[in-house]
Protein backbone atom coordinates (compact mmCIF):
# COMPACT_ATOMS: atom_id res chain seq x y z
CA UNK A 1 0.00 0.00 0.00
CA UNK A 2 2.36 2.50 0.78
CA UNK A 3 4.80 1.63 -2.70
CA UNK A 4 1.32 1.89 -4.62
CA UNK A 5 0.45 4.91 -3.04
CA UNK A 6 3.85 6.96 -3.27
CA UNK A 7 3.83 6.29 -6.35
CA UNK A 8 0.48 7.78 -7.20
CA UNK A 9 1.19 10.77 -5.68
CA UNK A 10 4.75 11.39 -7.68
CA UNK A 11 7.44 9.71 -5.42
CA UNK A 12 8.40 7.28 -8.53
CA UNK A 13 10.80 4.60 -8.47
CA UNK A 14 14.65 6.08 -10.32
CA UNK A 15 14.06 6.55 -14.01
CA UNK A 16 17.17 8.47 -14.74
CA UNK A 17 19.87 6.30 -14.20
CA UNK A 18 20.87 8.62 -10.84
CA UNK A 19 23.32 6.58 -8.71
CA UNK A 20 21.23 5.37 -5.92
CA UNK A 21 22.13 5.65 -2.41
CA UNK A 22 22.86 2.47 0.23
CA UNK A 23 19.47 0.80 0.54
CA UNK A 24 18.11 1.82 3.86
CA UNK A 25 14.95 0.20 5.51
CA UNK A 26 11.32 0.60 4.24
CA UNK A 27 9.39 2.99 6.24
CA UNK A 28 5.21 3.55 6.39
CA UNK A 29 3.37 6.01 4.91
CA UNK A 30 3.39 9.33 6.84
CA UNK A 31 1.47 9.51 9.71
CA UNK A 32 -0.28 12.55 8.56
CA UNK A 33 -1.70 10.92 5.24
CA UNK A 34 -4.09 9.00 7.55
CA UNK A 35 -5.95 11.85 9.28
CA UNK A 36 -5.41 14.59 7.04
CA UNK A 37 -9.42 15.81 5.34
CA UNK A 38 -7.24 17.06 2.54
CA UNK A 39 -5.33 14.09 1.73
CA UNK A 40 -8.59 12.48 1.59
CA UNK A 41 -9.85 14.77 -0.96
CA UNK A 42 -6.99 14.11 -3.04
CA UNK A 43 -7.47 10.11 -2.48
CA UNK A 44 -11.28 10.54 -3.56
CA UNK A 45 -10.53 12.56 -6.29
CA UNK A 46 -7.39 10.50 -7.74
CA UNK A 47 -8.19 7.41 -6.91
CA UNK A 48 -11.52 6.95 -6.05
CA UNK A 49 -13.12 8.22 -8.89
CA UNK A 50 -10.81 6.92 -11.36
CA UNK A 51 -9.58 3.72 -10.37
CA UNK A 52 -11.66 -0.08 -10.98
CA UNK A 53 -12.40 -1.21 -7.74
CA UNK A 54 -13.94 -4.60 -6.47
CA UNK A 55 -17.25 -3.97 -5.28
CA UNK A 56 -19.44 -7.38 -5.31
CA UNK A 57 -20.22 -10.95 -7.53
CA UNK A 58 -22.54 -11.70 -10.08
CA UNK A 59 -24.22 -14.42 -7.83
CA UNK A 60 -25.70 -11.88 -5.96
CA UNK A 61 -27.98 -10.91 -9.35
CA UNK A 62 -30.41 -13.68 -9.70
CA UNK A 63 -33.49 -11.50 -10.84
CA UNK A 64 -33.95 -8.94 -14.14
CA UNK A 65 -34.73 -5.76 -11.69
CA UNK A 66 -32.44 -6.75 -9.12
CA UNK A 67 -30.60 -3.89 -7.90
CA UNK A 68 -28.31 -3.01 -5.10
CA UNK A 69 -26.68 0.48 -3.71
CA UNK A 70 -23.28 1.20 -3.14
CA UNK A 71 -20.96 3.66 -1.20
CA UNK A 72 -17.30 4.23 -2.24
CA UNK A 73 -15.53 7.65 -0.39
CA UNK A 74 -19.18 9.31 -0.94
CA UNK A 75 -19.61 8.61 -3.46
CA UNK A 76 -23.46 6.77 -4.09
CA UNK A 77 -24.02 4.25 -7.04
CA UNK A 78 -26.92 1.66 -8.05
CA UNK A 79 -26.04 -1.56 -9.74
CA UNK A 80 -29.28 -3.62 -11.27
CA UNK A 81 -29.67 -6.49 -14.14
CA UNK A 82 -31.61 -5.73 -16.82
CA UNK A 83 -34.08 -7.94 -19.25
CA UNK A 84 -32.01 -8.31 -21.68
CA UNK A 85 -29.05 -9.17 -18.98
CA UNK A 86 -27.08 -7.14 -18.92
CA UNK A 87 -25.70 -5.70 -15.76
CA UNK A 88 -25.63 -1.65 -15.61
CA UNK A 89 -24.15 0.98 -12.95
CA UNK A 90 -25.25 4.62 -12.37
CA UNK A 91 -24.63 7.03 -9.71
CA UNK A 92 -27.46 7.56 -7.60
CA UNK A 93 -28.62 10.87 -8.17
CA UNK A 94 -32.00 11.90 -10.00
CA UNK A 95 -31.27 13.96 -12.85
CA UNK A 96 -33.95 16.40 -12.28
CA UNK A 97 -32.55 18.00 -8.42
CA UNK A 98 -29.81 15.37 -7.29
CA UNK A 99 -32.24 13.90 -4.74
CA UNK A 100 -31.13 10.03 -4.22
CA UNK A 101 -32.30 8.03 -6.58
CA UNK A 102 -32.85 4.70 -4.66
CA UNK A 103 -32.58 4.81 -0.70
CA UNK A 104 -32.83 1.32 -0.15
CA UNK A 105 -29.82 -1.15 -0.18
CA UNK A 106 -31.05 -3.50 -2.42
CA UNK A 107 -34.41 -4.43 -4.20
CA UNK A 108 -36.35 -5.48 -7.52
CA UNK A 109 -37.81 -2.96 -9.97
CA UNK A 110 -39.16 -2.91 -13.07
CA UNK A 111 -38.34 0.55 -13.24
CA UNK A 112 -36.41 3.39 -10.70
CA UNK A 113 -38.33 6.11 -10.14
CA UNK A 114 -37.67 8.94 -7.57
CA UNK A 115 -39.84 9.80 -4.56
CA UNK A 116 -38.64 13.78 -4.40
CA UNK A 117 -40.35 14.76 -8.09
CA UNK A 118 -41.94 11.40 -9.51
CA UNK A 119 -38.92 11.12 -12.25
CA UNK A 120 -38.61 7.19 -13.33
CA UNK A 121 -36.16 5.46 -15.05
CA UNK A 122 -35.58 2.00 -17.06
CA UNK A 123 -33.30 -0.46 -16.08
CA UNK A 124 -30.54 0.84 -18.74
CA UNK A 125 -30.71 4.63 -17.22
CA UNK A 126 -32.79 5.85 -19.63
CA UNK A 127 -35.57 8.47 -18.52
CA UNK A 128 -38.95 7.24 -18.99
CA UNK A 129 -41.12 10.04 -17.84
CA UNK A 130 -40.58 13.44 -16.33
CA UNK A 131 -44.23 14.99 -14.85
CA UNK A 132 -45.01 17.47 -16.52
CA UNK A 133 -42.35 17.83 -18.45
CA UNK A 134 -44.03 16.94 -22.20
CA UNK A 135 -44.94 20.36 -22.86
CA UNK A 136 -41.66 22.11 -22.16
CA UNK A 137 -39.86 23.73 -24.73
CA UNK A 138 -36.22 22.55 -24.89
CA UNK A 139 -36.64 19.93 -23.18
CA UNK A 140 -34.43 16.51 -24.21
CA UNK A 141 -35.93 13.35 -22.89
CA UNK A 142 -32.89 11.59 -24.33
CA UNK A 143 -30.15 13.73 -22.65
CA UNK A 144 -31.48 13.09 -18.93
CA UNK A 145 -30.62 10.05 -18.31
CA UNK A 146 -28.96 8.38 -14.92
CA UNK A 147 -25.29 9.33 -14.85
CA UNK A 148 -23.37 6.12 -15.80
CA UNK A 149 -21.15 4.27 -14.03
CA UNK A 150 -18.76 2.00 -15.75
CA UNK A 151 -19.12 -2.21 -14.85
CA UNK A 152 -16.47 -4.62 -15.39
CA UNK A 153 -17.29 -8.53 -15.11
CA UNK A 154 -13.96 -9.97 -14.86
CA UNK A 155 -13.57 -14.12 -15.86
CA UNK A 156 -14.49 -15.32 -12.38
CA UNK A 157 -17.79 -13.38 -12.13
CA UNK A 158 -16.63 -10.44 -9.87
CA UNK A 159 -17.89 -7.20 -10.59
CA UNK A 160 -15.99 -3.96 -10.72
CA UNK A 161 -16.82 -0.19 -11.27
CA UNK A 162 -14.86 2.77 -12.45
CA UNK A 163 -16.36 6.36 -11.12
CA UNK A 164 -14.60 7.96 -13.99
CA UNK A 165 -17.08 10.48 -15.92
CA UNK A 166 -14.49 10.36 -18.93
CA UNK A 167 -16.57 7.80 -21.81
CA UNK A 168 -12.90 5.61 -21.87
CA UNK A 169 -11.35 5.50 -18.22
CA UNK A 170 -7.86 3.32 -18.31
CA UNK A 171 -9.21 -0.01 -18.64
CA UNK A 172 -9.84 -2.80 -16.54
CA UNK A 173 -7.09 -4.75 -18.37
CA UNK A 174 -4.72 -2.05 -17.62
CA UNK A 175 -4.83 -2.15 -13.84
CA UNK A 176 -6.01 -6.01 -12.76
CA UNK A 177 -4.80 -8.03 -16.22
CA UNK A 178 -4.46 -11.61 -14.91
CA UNK A 179 -5.88 -11.03 -11.73
CA UNK A 180 -8.67 -13.35 -12.42
CA UNK A 181 -6.41 -16.09 -14.11
CA UNK A 182 -4.22 -16.78 -10.84
CA UNK A 183 -3.39 -20.52 -11.60
CA UNK A 184 -4.58 -20.73 -7.69
CA UNK A 185 -7.58 -20.13 -8.43
CA UNK A 186 -8.10 -23.77 -10.59
CA UNK A 187 -8.81 -25.02 -7.19
CA UNK A 188 -11.82 -23.31 -6.67
CA UNK A 189 -15.49 -23.50 -8.97
CA UNK A 190 -17.09 -20.20 -8.09
CA UNK A 191 -19.95 -20.97 -10.09
CA UNK A 192 -20.68 -23.52 -7.20
CA UNK A 193 -21.39 -21.15 -4.61
CA UNK A 194 -23.93 -19.49 -3.47
CA UNK A 195 -24.62 -15.66 -2.09
CA UNK A 196 -25.15 -16.38 2.16
CA UNK A 197 -25.43 -12.94 3.52
CA UNK A 198 -23.84 -9.61 4.22
CA UNK A 199 -22.37 -8.00 7.22
CA UNK A 200 -20.53 -4.57 8.69
CA UNK A 201 -18.23 -3.18 10.99
CA UNK A 202 -17.79 0.69 11.85
CA UNK A 203 -13.71 1.61 11.67
CA UNK A 204 -12.68 4.42 14.00
CA UNK A 205 -9.66 4.73 11.33
CA UNK A 206 -8.68 5.75 8.10
CA UNK A 207 -9.07 3.34 5.71
CA UNK A 208 -5.12 2.72 4.98
CA UNK A 209 -4.50 1.72 8.43
CA UNK A 210 -6.83 -1.37 7.65
CA UNK A 211 -5.12 -2.63 4.27
CA UNK A 212 -1.99 -2.03 5.47
CA UNK A 213 -2.93 -4.12 8.43
CA UNK A 214 -4.06 -6.65 5.83
CA UNK A 215 -1.36 -6.84 3.61
CA UNK A 216 0.93 -8.71 6.80
CA UNK A 217 0.70 -11.06 9.14
CA UNK A 218 4.14 -10.05 10.81
CA UNK A 219 1.36 -9.32 13.81
CA UNK A 220 -0.51 -12.60 13.51
CA UNK A 221 1.61 -14.64 16.09
CA UNK A 222 0.67 -11.50 18.57
CA UNK A 223 -2.67 -10.69 17.83
CA UNK A 224 -4.35 -13.66 16.35
CA UNK A 225 -4.07 -16.56 18.01
CA UNK A 226 -6.37 -18.46 16.02
CA UNK A 227 -4.22 -17.90 13.23
CA UNK A 228 -1.10 -18.52 15.08
CA UNK A 229 -2.21 -22.11 16.44
CA UNK A 230 -3.25 -22.89 12.82
CA UNK A 231 -0.85 -21.43 10.29
CA UNK A 232 2.90 -21.65 9.84
CA UNK A 233 3.66 -18.36 10.41
CA UNK A 234 7.62 -18.62 9.16
CA UNK A 235 5.86 -19.68 5.39
CA UNK A 236 4.07 -16.91 5.05
CA UNK A 237 4.07 -14.23 3.04
CA UNK A 238 3.00 -12.04 0.07
CA UNK A 239 3.64 -10.92 -3.76
CA UNK A 240 3.07 -7.59 -5.10
CA UNK A 241 1.62 -7.27 -8.69
CA UNK A 242 0.57 -4.14 -10.20
CA UNK A 243 -3.20 -3.82 -9.15
CA UNK A 244 -3.04 -6.51 -6.16
CA UNK A 245 -1.22 -8.08 -3.42
CA UNK A 246 -1.50 -12.18 -3.26
CA UNK A 247 -0.99 -13.92 0.07
CA UNK A 248 0.37 -17.40 0.84
CA UNK A 249 -0.02 -19.55 3.68
CA UNK A 250 0.41 -23.25 4.93
CA UNK A 251 -0.90 -25.02 7.91
CA UNK A 252 1.14 -26.46 10.72
CA UNK A 253 2.41 -30.05 10.66
CA UNK A 254 -0.05 -30.94 12.97
CA UNK A 255 -2.74 -29.42 11.87
CA UNK A 256 -2.91 -30.37 8.19
CA UNK A 257 -6.29 -32.08 8.66
CA UNK A 258 -7.55 -29.20 9.97
CA UNK A 259 -5.90 -26.71 7.70
CA UNK A 260 -8.26 -23.90 5.72
CA UNK A 261 -7.39 -23.90 2.58
CA UNK A 262 -7.39 -20.57 1.13
CA UNK A 263 -6.29 -17.78 -1.02
CA UNK A 264 -6.68 -14.58 0.02
CA UNK A 265 -6.18 -11.50 -2.65
CA UNK A 266 -5.73 -7.95 -1.71
CA UNK A 267 -7.07 -5.99 -4.63
CA UNK A 268 -5.97 -1.91 -4.82
CA UNK A 269 -7.24 0.36 -3.33
CA UNK A 270 -9.45 -1.05 -0.57
CA UNK A 271 -10.90 -4.82 -1.51
CA UNK A 272 -9.93 -8.23 -0.58
CA UNK A 273 -11.26 -11.79 -1.40
CA UNK A 274 -10.83 -15.15 0.32
CA UNK A 275 -11.82 -17.97 -0.87
CA UNK A 276 -11.87 -21.47 0.81
CA UNK A 277 -13.59 -25.07 -0.68
CA UNK A 278 -16.35 -23.70 1.79
CA UNK A 279 -16.79 -20.31 1.67
CA UNK A 280 -15.15 -17.23 0.20
CA UNK A 281 -15.72 -13.48 1.22
CA UNK A 282 -15.14 -10.14 -0.26
CA UNK A 283 -14.69 -7.14 2.17
CA UNK A 284 -14.34 -3.42 1.01
CA UNK A 285 -13.00 -0.71 3.20
CA UNK A 286 -14.76 1.96 2.43
CA UNK A 287 -14.16 5.63 3.75
CA UNK A 288 -16.44 7.59 4.98
CA UNK A 289 -13.72 10.01 6.10
CA UNK A 290 -10.20 10.63 6.83
CA UNK A 291 -10.46 8.85 10.03
CA UNK A 292 -13.42 6.86 9.75
CA UNK A 293 -14.60 3.69 7.77
CA UNK A 294 -16.99 1.14 7.06
CA UNK A 295 -15.99 -2.36 6.01
CA UNK A 296 -18.38 -4.31 4.52
CA UNK A 297 -18.53 -7.96 4.14
CA UNK A 298 -19.98 -10.60 1.65
CA UNK A 299 -20.26 -14.26 2.17
CA UNK A 300 -20.60 -16.84 -0.19
CA UNK A 301 -21.10 -20.48 0.94
CA UNK A 302 -20.27 -23.58 -1.35
CA UNK A 303 -23.39 -25.54 -2.35
CA UNK A 304 -21.52 -28.54 -1.07
CA UNK A 305 -20.36 -27.37 2.09
CA UNK A 306 -21.89 -28.99 5.62
CA UNK A 307 -23.15 -26.55 7.89
CA UNK A 308 -20.46 -27.50 10.28
CA UNK A 309 -17.48 -26.74 7.75
CA UNK A 310 -19.35 -23.09 7.37
CA UNK A 311 -20.09 -22.02 9.96
CA UNK A 312 -16.45 -23.11 11.58
CA UNK A 313 -14.79 -21.17 8.97
CA UNK A 314 -17.19 -18.22 8.64
CA UNK A 315 -16.89 -17.59 12.50
CA UNK A 316 -12.87 -18.07 12.19
CA UNK A 317 -12.33 -15.30 10.56
CA UNK A 318 -14.93 -13.04 11.93
CA UNK A 319 -13.05 -13.43 14.81
CA UNK A 320 -9.59 -12.65 12.94
CA UNK A 321 -11.49 -9.17 11.21
CA UNK A 322 -12.93 -8.47 14.70
CA UNK A 323 -9.64 -8.59 16.03
CA UNK A 324 -8.01 -6.44 13.41
CA UNK A 325 -10.65 -3.85 13.92
CA UNK A 326 -9.26 -3.54 17.18
CA UNK A 327 -6.08 -3.09 16.18
CA UNK A 328 -7.08 -0.16 13.57
CA UNK A 329 -9.00 1.63 16.22
CA UNK A 330 -6.35 1.63 18.74
CA UNK A 331 -3.36 2.35 16.39
CA UNK A 332 -5.61 5.44 14.72
CA UNK A 333 -5.73 7.47 17.94
CA UNK A 334 -1.91 7.85 18.11
CA UNK A 335 -1.84 8.63 14.76
CA UNK A 336 -3.57 11.27 15.29
CA UNK A 337 -2.02 12.68 18.01
CA UNK A 338 0.46 14.18 16.16
CA UNK A 339 3.59 12.40 17.96
CA UNK A 340 4.49 9.65 15.76
CA UNK A 341 5.63 10.62 11.90
CA UNK A 342 6.24 6.87 10.92
CA UNK A 343 7.64 3.90 11.37
CA UNK A 344 10.06 1.82 9.80
CA UNK A 345 8.77 -1.64 8.27
CA UNK A 346 10.17 -5.06 8.20
CA UNK A 347 11.55 -5.63 4.54
CA UNK A 348 10.63 -9.07 3.97
CA UNK A 349 7.55 -9.25 6.43
CA UNK A 350 5.65 -6.08 5.72
CA UNK A 351 5.62 -5.69 2.08
CA UNK A 352 2.21 -3.03 1.77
Amino acid sequence: MASTISSLFGYAPNILGIPKPPPVPPKALPASWYSSPEMYELERRAIFSKKWILITHTLRFEEPGDFYRFEEAGFSFVLCLDREGNLNGFHNICRHRAYPLISQDEGNAKILSCKYHGWSYGLNGKLAKAPRFDDVPGFKKEEQGLFPVHVHVDNLGFIWVNLDSSKNPITWHEEFKGVDTQERFLNFDFSQYKFNHTWHMDGNYNWKTLADNYNECYHCTVAHPDVANLADLSYYYTVSTPGHIQHFSRPKEDKVEDDIQNASTYYFPNACMTVSPHFFYLMRCVPTSAGTCSMEYEVYRHKDASDKDFEYIDGFFKRVLDEDKHLCNAAQKNLNAGVFVNGQLHPELEII
